[in-house]
């Protein structure tokens, strides 16, 4: 008799039961690179909007794809609330400063332009070695495919893949683990199993799996929720939308709520995600106001890649709509 591994056997039952009359309606958002990198082909989530509605000119995402592209020696003294590049320094000239000398070029900053004397101005250093998307880039297409059998937006897997482990399987500072950064309970939560033995956060299809069952059935239902009670109209594939999904995974509903209910939005938009970007309430802070600012710069920095290193790139919708 040939046994199959219970790792299999999981994923043999849940994709049989997806598949089976199981239609996604988000393939019209992939693209195929072709001959990326002169190698394979891959499949991406296209993000035009990024470019219609200006998202790539705004400071905060640009900021963090200069950092992107920047190694660990080198660091931008930049302004907290919106992003402003002041000067880049090497860490370790900056390093050899005093606090008061630290502290005094930092008023200088505030005093030149104008600022409070509570701006935060921060010392950023390059995070090339983090950001390693070549190294992520043929992950994305199997979380395409996981999310697309989930019928969830697979926007968010490739989204999610970018932030949060593009250049190798790290464990967070607060115990987040996996390639998509699940906590242990919200991890057993999705049905996965993490104790002293096993972890399987670690193995990508389960971890994939989990992220797209708390999209569907956590984040995606409480940012309806949120917006539903201030009133604020929404469609799924808004742009706009799928950042605040993202911070609702990232940060959690109540968080979410919580910065929302400061800021009283009454619509959405573009000028609702970029206000979060410089509110605070709760748990949501700085790290939380980056997590879509990174989502950008990273889908950004994808773009660019992919359009560099392709022979060209066509849509898959366009290759479905030729066969009869």
């Amino acid at each position: 008799m040939k046994i199959i591994n219970t790792s299999t056997l999981f994923f043999l039952i849940l994709f049989s039961t997806y598949l089976s009359g199981q239609e996604n309606n988000y393939t019209y958002n992939l693209i195929e690179a072709v001959n990326f990198n002169k190698t394979d082909n891959y499949r991406f989530v296209q993000t035009q909007a990024l470019y219609n509605e200006k998202w790539d000119e705004l400071p905060q995402p640009n900021f963090w794809r200069t950092l992107m592209t920047m190694e660990e020696d080198s660091a931008l003294i930049n302004v907290g609330f919106n992003r402003q590049i002041i000067k880049k320094v090497a860490v370790n000239d900056w390093n050899k400063k005093s606090d008061i000398e630290k502290n005094s070029f930092r008023d200088s900053v505030r005093t030149f332009f104008g600022y409070p004397q509570g701006t935060r101005i921060f010392l950023t250093s390059g995070k090339k070695s983090f950001y390693d998307f070549e190294k992520v880039i043929p992950t994305i297409e199997k979380g395409i495919d996981v999310f697309q059998y989930n019928n969830v937006d697979p926007f968010y897997a490739q989204a999610i893949l970018l932030i949060e482990s593009p250049n190798k399987l790290q464990k967070s500072p607060v115990g987040a683990y996996g390639s998509f950064q699940l906590m242990k309970n919200v991890a057993t939560q999705m049905g996965l199993t993490v104790n002293n033995v096993i972890d399987d956060r670690k193995d990508f299809d389960k971890s994939a799996w989990a992220a797209a069952k708390l999209i569907r059935t956590i984040c995606i239902p409480e940012t309806n929720r949120i917006l539903d009670e201030k009133c604020i109209a929404y469609e799924p594939t808004d742009l706009w939308y799928r950042l605040l999904v993202l911070h609702v995974y990232h940060a959690g509903a109540g968080n979410v709520k919580k910065v929302l209910d400061v800021i009283n939005p009454e619509k959405g938009n573009m000028e609702l995600i970029t206000t979060m970007w410089q509110t605070e309430a709760g748990g949501f802070r700085n790290a939380s106001q980056n997590y879509s600012q990174l989502a950008l710069a990273s889908i950004l920095e994808l773009n660019a890649i992919i359009y560099n290193k392709c022979d060209f790139i066509y849509s898959c919708a366009e290759e479905e709509s030729m066969i009869e």
